[in-house]
């Protein structure tokens, strides 16, 4: 009787030290060495500095820098104090405009830069005046809010009559400009309007400062 032949599986073992060197050479793939690392981050950096290097140079004189924090320390020294008391000034105006519920609509200024505009000629753009006077539109209508808040404060309880109207045609009408009736009443009133203002700004601001609670870091 034949005997059965069993034929064995031969089994591979691979030796554990050839398992943790393939897997040590496999993370070295995965991983970014830092040098790149950091080639990368100078490499990004670099390419912020050109796209906004305002930020750190304001300017080159004959390739010698004049830095923005230069810049900065300079605006400050000279203007800073002056621009600061200015913004405290907008600020208190406003809370003062809340308080009396007066508010600047949209419509508010695009009628006030009309006026402006035609007081300078019928040829006259937005555009042309904002470049003369190196404003953008945001700023010229930020002047024109505080203008008109502060024309609306000071005279919420004035009232101009035909009388007053009369009184200031007979007493100013070589200073006014239209010739038709209701043109020129309508001067007039704003004339008288715009008097009560300048009279009454300067005293009426350094009280509501000094009822003010500002205290300044710089």
């Amino acid at each position: 009787m034949a005997k059965k032949t069993t034929i064995k599986k031969a089994v591979v073992r691979v030796p554990p030290s050839f398992e943790t060197t393939s897997l040590e050479m496999t993370k070295k793939k995965t991983r970014i060495p830092w040098k790149w690392a950091l080639l990368v981050l100078a490499a990004l950096l670099g390419i912020l500095f050109v796209a906004n290097k305002g930020w750190v140079v304001a300017a080159l004189v004959d390739g010698q820098p004049i830095f923005s924090w230069q810049l900065n320390s300079t605006l400050q020294t000279r203007y800073g104090q002056q621009t600061l008391e200015g913004m405290i000034g907008e600020v208190l105006i406003q809370k003062e405009a809340q308080k009396s519920g007066i508010a600047v609509s949209a419509d508010d200024l695009k009628a006030k830069q009309k006026e402006i505009l035609s007081s300078l000629g019928t040829e006259v753009s937005l555009e042309d005046f904002l470049k003369f006077q190196g404003l953008t539109e945001e700023d010229f209508n930020q002047q024109l809010k505080m203008q008109l808040t502060v024309e609306r404060l000071l005279t919420k309880n004035m009232v101009v009559n035909d009388e007053d109207i009369d009184n200031f045609i007979a007493t100013n009408s070589a200073t006014l400009i239209a010739t038709e009736p209701a043109a020129l009443r309508e001067e007039a009133k704003k004339a008288i309007i715009n008097n009560e203002v300048s009279e009454k700004l300067q005293p009426w601001f350094l009280e509501l400062r000094q009822k003010s609670n500002v205290m300044k870091f710089l």
